[in-house]
């Protein structure tokens, strides 16, 4: 259930901290990343945004504090210590509860103690790993008791809380999100663990080299650095060699991508990649792409999503995009992964390169706001069915102008409603195929509304 590097420092999360077991020794088999938590907010690196002074975490963390918080952020930033950190001020109680394994029951037996200890004047601090996990019913077992601050709630989740996380609960706790460590902080922790004794304390060298590709391929996880230093260690003292770049690639077959298929993750990669393809930047709509197939993504998925764009944001100016995307969601189907990843780089370079435009998702959302307005006048006789009896003596389909029968295929004739004669729904960009679809649109207008002295001011 822990976040790893920042479990609570010497402690196993899943005991309390007067438990015994919680604040058992770490010995030098336990993993580096454990070894190196931070004890105190002088070893907390890439936080500072939230630890400046005065801030509602630095006040919680020195014991002035009393708001139940939610930290939100990805793997090895800093959310369980943060929760220590906090239990530690003024000497508070200690509980950590995974979601993992938790249920309603644990909950409630949990806030039982807390209420008893409460009675004493001591307070609990009810860290709860992966809240985005709990049910609904859950979460709210624990309304009552963050009401009434019979426990003190430091929740952590890698996942956005406010998809995840029930109303009342947010109502009730501050959302403090926390921030993948840059380069220089994940190097910090790095360097850190390597001369400061409860790491390697200085007995393996490992060159500045060998630093940087782990900076590199812990992607903002502090844990990862660790677990990628500690491996290359083991690698590298077996041989009585110093760490190298070798020694890292040797022990790392691939750096893990950060991506959840079911979690916010997945949502910020897709609208990321989506955005890209709108912007015209092919490079990062790549990037984007190669992190979702990478991940395990469904190609089905990404496919699906270049159709929609196909026609809302590129639509007329280039009307070869949406046959492209189309065609790239059949070859997913027909022949799957992995070839089909190259129908899907192929269909992302044609969109994110071709001219943009989003005419007709405009035209179509201006005549679908009039639809609302009530602005759905009669269909002008000329247009209505004529196939039955009576028709004509109704006045339907009479005196209509078959297009066909004219030279330009094109005839003076009134089609929409009254109300709705002039009214301009699509208008074409300057921009690609557009550029002479706009030109054409203004001929076939012109000679449209010269029907019978019914044209009207352009509207919309």
């Amino acid at each position: 259930m822990s976040d790893g590097l920042f479990d609570v420092p010497g402690a196993d999360p899943s005991e309390s901290a007067d438990g015994g077991s919680a604040l058992s020794a770490v010995g030098p088999s336990t993993p580096l990343a454990v070894r190196m938590r931070p004890a105190s907010l002088d070893e907390v690196v890439g936080q500072d945004h939230l630890l400046r002074h005065g801030s509602p975490l630095r006040r919680l963390v020195d014991g002035s504090g009393a708001a139940s918080v939610i930290l939100y952020g990805p793997p090895g930033t800093g959310k369980t210590t943060l929760a220590s950190l906090i239990s530690h001020a003024t000497g508070r109680r200690f509980e950590a509860l995974s979601a993992l394994s938790a249920g309603v029951k644990e909950v409630r037996a949990v806030i039982d103690v807390a209420r008893r200890a409460a009675a004493y004047g001591e307070q609990t601090v009810l860290f709860i790993d992966e809240v985005h996990r709990f049910s609904k019913t859950q979460q709210d077992a624990l309304l009552a008791a963050v009401e009434n601050r019979i426990v003190l709630l430091v929740a952590a989740t890698t996942e956005n809380p406010s998809f995840s996380v029930v109303a009342p609960l947010l109502s009730r706790s501050l959302i403090l999100q926390l921030r993948p460590l840059d380069p220089a902080g994940i190097a910090t922790v790095v360097r850190r663990a390597i001369h400061d004794d409860r790491g390697l304390g200085g007995r393996i060298e490992v060159d500045d080299t060998a630093v940087d590709l782990v900076v590199q391929l812990a992607a903002g996880d502090a844990r990862r650095a660790l677990t990628a230093l500690e491996v290359a260690a083991e690698t590298a003292a077996a041989a009585g060699e110093p760490v190298t770049v070798e020694t890292v690639e040797q022990s790392l077959d691939q750096a893990a991508v950060r991506y959840d298929r079911d979690g916010d993750q997945h949502y910020d990669v897709i609208s990321a990649f989506i955005k890209s393809v709108r912007g015209s930047d092919v490079d990062a709509a790549l990037h984007y792409l190669a992190r979702m197939l990478t991940a395990g993504e469904d190609p089905r998925f990404i496919a699906r999503r270049l159709m929609i764009l196909a026609s809302e944001d590129i639509g007329m100016a280039d009307p070869s995009a949406l046959p492209i995307a189309v065609a790239a969601a059949q070859t997913v189907q027909l022949i799957g992964l992995p070839e089909a990843q190259l129908t899907l780089a192929h269909a992302t370079v044609h969109l994110a390169t071709a001219p943009k435009s989003n005419a007709v998702t405009t035209a179509l959302g201006a005549a679908m706001a009039d639809i609302r307005a009530g602005k759905a006048g009669m269909v002008p006789a000329h247009l209505r069915d004529g196939h039955y009896a009576g028709a004509a003596a109704l006045g339907h389909a009479q005196g209509y102008k078959y297009a066909h029968d004219h030279p330009d295929g094109v005839v003076a004739q009134q089609y929409p409603p009254d109300d709705l004669v002039g009214t301009d729904y699509y208008r074409p960009t300057s921009r690609g195929a557009e550029r002479e679809i706009s030109t054409r649109v203004e001929k076939l207008r012109a000679i449209i509304r010269r029907a019978g002295g019914r044209q009207r001011p352009t509207q919309q």
